[in-house]
């Protein structure tokens, strides 16, 4: 098997494109179901489901660029610029772009240390250590 560089770039793409895809379903079909049926933002999940989920928004925005840039290059390499299936594409790669970011930053949220009650901290610390046998 003889592979070239865009070989390397087309994995690269479809990399990037699997983990943006399959994690935006896995989140949605998933995650955030069940995290709603948990009681949402009002349950004791938010603590440690903002930071995964802020993390993973992260991770799909730098997934989306890799995905935007290798395949800009494939496109230019291979003249597809004017291909229907292509523009189809570059359509949904800007839907998503625009509806991405407004899930990255949510006005007025605190970061998770900021919400969390202290005597709740520390009663969960106190289960911990008695269930380690530390207390």
């Amino acid at each position: 098997m003889n592979l070239d560089g865009w070989d390397v770039v087309l994995w690269v793409h479809l990399l990037a494109m699997a983990f943006f895809i399959g994690g935006q379903l896995f989140l949605g079909i998933a995650v955030v179901p069940v995290f709603r049926a948990q009681g949402g933002s009002e349950s004791p999940a938010t603590d440690w489901m903002r930071p995964i989920a802020r993390r993973f928004g992260w991770g799909s925005l730098v997934a989306l660029a890799v995905a935007l840039v290798t395949g800009a290059a494939m496109a230019s390499d291979q003249n597809l610029w004017q291909e229907t299936a292509l523009n189809i594409k570059m359509t949904l790669v800007v839907i998503a772009i625009v509806r991405l970011p407004p899930r990255l930053r949510h006005e007025g949220h605190q970061p998770p240390a900021a919400n969390v009650d202290p005597a709740r901290l520390a009663g969960d610390r106190a289960r911990r250590n008695r269930a380690l046998g530390c207390a």
